[in-house]
């Protein structure tokens, strides 16, 4: 038994050890945090910051205080919070808190809508503690509510560079007292063509301001503006510019053309990733992909530049909060997004520059976290995917998509791992769990809990296999869509003993190929090209053939509506079609060649169409013989192999040689 002293000595011992743990971790933080406004370092701390990035080391360097900077960092190194620590003295002045709000002290410019809302969520929290007033002004937003905004006050203002002009045009935004400017993703903002919006804003501001650029790159364009609206900048490069991020494992996975949404959800199906991105250089592409991906049960949003604001943001926070996991956006609509736990990227298309692909996959493997970098490689795209990897210096492993088995296997290994089984039984689950046992057995519900979870996954997808690094061979015929010699045979189709016919609405008259109608059917309807005979055109439609299970997985894919690209409509058929009966429907069967009726009262019709042309009797005598019922054999005057010699002219004709022709000439002829 302890006494009462020993518990209040053990008891003042410990509160001795927690305040010696404070103090010291406060000394860390403080030795780590150094230079940074004490409200600033809290908001960090608090955040769970524990170290800077190099991109916010750089600007706390004292010997850039008050010095305009030009900045090139990777995407995902924490510009934002670096450009944040950076403004704080200069807009704090000393003080601990910011004042009453006015005009705005700082503006930052960045070129999407949902960049600028990020940052203006980043900014909040890192200056949370100083009371300082953020105000957002970003297109397809309510002007009026930000004006309003504006009219009350705010320390810093962010906003893409078109609404920032509306507002400084109509005078709601005073940038009178500005003392710091920052241009955030630079490169991109002049890519997307908002120079002259830029060079009126900072035209406008005061000019003894601070502007500090950040860009990726820093290319001849973002020189030449630092030149023009800086003053003695100073050039801080934290990475190599177009450098490969060292936390994203880039693949590239090679697929027959015809495999590639198949592989992409096999990709999404191995990774399993918590939040994943894949980009498509079409808006078309993007709608298409969403809706097949919701077909097949994925949880997926689009983002376009289709979208409205509003369904923008919803999109975006559906990713953040979980509800959606697979979000599908082309280049602009995603420039600058960042969504927590994104660990997969996927190219559906191919980037068409190495920036591009940079931008793409810096979406993940950003705050040291881990990512993975996956490009879709059509076979006839290969070249060209070495090249691009090349001019952006990434180094990237080379290799085939999942297979349908090791997808399964990967479910298997997560399943096994599930931290489900790892939780102790409860009371309130132990009667239950017993009659379980006791009714069904261990075995039946095991396998009653695989069918469950495996029911709550889209099933994996068939690959056409294709050759792995270094391996050579011939293309063989499924690699590549089939072109028949003859539109409407099946030359180099499959037999089926028990096909399945369907017929689609489009025909000769549509200019229907089986060139572009296979790969059409084997996108949308889940086929292989080995799942596909005999196809027969016809003028109005055209019948396919379709192996038996492959029939199946094609009416599934294709929904109830049975609709495919370009508004082609699908019509199961029960047993083969009559080609017969629709080559002739709608129209009137020709007549023996040899029985076309009579052509007049006077006699039969003649049986050659030569026959109806009056013989002539002579060549040049003009005359015209009676009908018989063989003409002569005779030439015409003037053509050629007649009267070599003398070029006809003396018939009537005119000479068919350049010698004959100068000789009737020099006798005036």
């Amino acid at each position: 038994m302890c006494t009462l002293e020993e518990e209040v000595r053990d008891v003042r011992t410990t509160m001795i050890a927690a305040s010696w743990r404070a103090k010291n971790s406060e000394r860390q933080m403080m030795t780590e945090f150094e230079g940074i406004a004490p409200a600033i370092a809290q908001a960090l701390a608090k955040r769970g910051y524990e170290t800077l990035t190099p991109v916010q080391k750089a600007m706390l360097d004292p010997g850039l205080a008050g010095k305009d900077a030009l900045v090139s960092a990777q995407t995902g190194s924490g510009k934002t919070v670096a450009f944040g620590l950076a403004l704080a003295p200069g807009l704090l002045d000393g003080s601990e808190r910011f004042g009453p709000a006015g005009a705005p002290l700082a503006l930052a410019i960045a070129p999407t809508r949902e960049l600028a809302l990020q940052v203006q969520r980043e900014l909040e929290w890192l200056y949370a503690m100083t009371g300082a007033t953020i105000a957002s002004c970003v297109g397809g937003m309510d002007m009026r509510t930000e004006r309003r905004v504006l009219e009350r006050g705010a320390h810093i203002v962010v906003g893409t560079p078109g609404r920032l002009c509306d507002h400084i045009r109509r005078n709601s935004l005073d940038i009178s007292q500005l003392r710091a400017v920052v241009l955030d993703e630079a490169d991109e903002m002049l890519d997307l063509g908002f120079r002259e919006d830029l060079e009126f804003i900072l035209e406008a501001a005061p000019s003894e301001r601070r502007t500090l650029m950040f860009s990726a790159t820093v290319p001849r364009s973002i020189a030449k503006l630092a030149e023009n609206y800086q003053r003695d900048a100073v050039r801080i490069a934290t990475a190599s510019e177009a450098k490969q991020h060292v936390d994203i494992d880039y693949r590239a996975l090679t697929v027959v053309p015809s495999d590639k949404e198949n592989a992409i959800i096999n990709v999404l199906r191995y990774y399993e990733a918590r939040n994943a991105i894949v980009f498509c250089s079409t808006r078309a592409a993007v709608n298409h992909l969403t809706a097949r991906f919701n077909n097949r049960g994925f949880s997926v949003v689009a983002l376009s530049g289709e979208l409205s604001q509003n369904e923008r943001t919803h999109a975006l926070q559906a990713m953040r909060d979980g509800r959606a996991r697979v979000c599908i956006a082309t280049d602009v609509a995603a420039r600058g997004i960042d969504l927590p736990g994104l660990d997969l990227v996927v190219h559906a298309d191919l980037p068409t520059n190495p920036e591009t692909l940079l931008h793409r996959s810096g979406r993940t493997g950003r705050a040291g976290n881990k990512g993975v970098s996956a490009m879709i490689v059509p076979l006839s795209a290969r070249r060209r995917t070495e090249r691009l990897l090349e001019a952006a210096r990434i180094s990237a492993t080379w290799a085939k998509p999942p297979s349908a088995d090791e997808v399964s296997q990967r479910d298997d290994e997560r399943l096994l791992a599930d931290p489900v089984f790892a939780g102790p039984l409860a009371e309130d689950e132990q009667a239950i769990v017993k009659q379980l046992l006791e009714r069904h057995g261990a075995e039946q519900v095991a396998a009653a809990f695989l069918r469950q979870y495996r029911a709550g996954h889209s099933a994996p997808e068939e690959l056409q296999d294709v050759p792995a690094e270094g391996e050579r061979r011939k293309p063989r015929r499924d690699d590549f869509p089939v072109t028949p010699r003859d539109e409407g045979s099946s030359a180099g189709r499959n037999d089926f003993t028990d096909g399945v016919w369907v017929s689609l609405s489009v025909g000769r008259k549509q200019n229907a190929e089986p060139r572009w109608l296979i790969p059409m059917l084997c996108r949308n309807g889940n086929l292989t090209k080995r799942d596909i005979g005999a196809i027969k055109m016809q003028p109005e439609e055209t019948f396919v053939e379709l192996a038996p299970d492959g029939a199946e997985r094609f009416l599934a894919a294709i929904g109830p509506d049975k609709t495919l690209e370009r508004g082609i409509r699908v019509k199961p058929l029960a047993g083969m079609p009559d080609f017969q009966a629709k080559r002739d429907g709608g129209f009137a069967k020709k007549k023996p060649f040899n029985d076309k009726g009579p052509r007049s009262n006077d006699g039969p019709k003649p049986k050659w169409k030569s026959d109806r042309k009056p013989d002539r009797a002579h060549a040049g005598d003009g005359s015209v013989s009676e009908r018989s019922d063989k003409k002569p054999w005779t030439k015409k005057p003037g053509k050629p192999g007649f009267g070599k010699s003398d070029g006809g002219p003396s018939q009537g004709g005119k000479p068919n040689s350049r010698a004959a022709r100068k000789a009737a000439k020099s006798r005036g002829e």
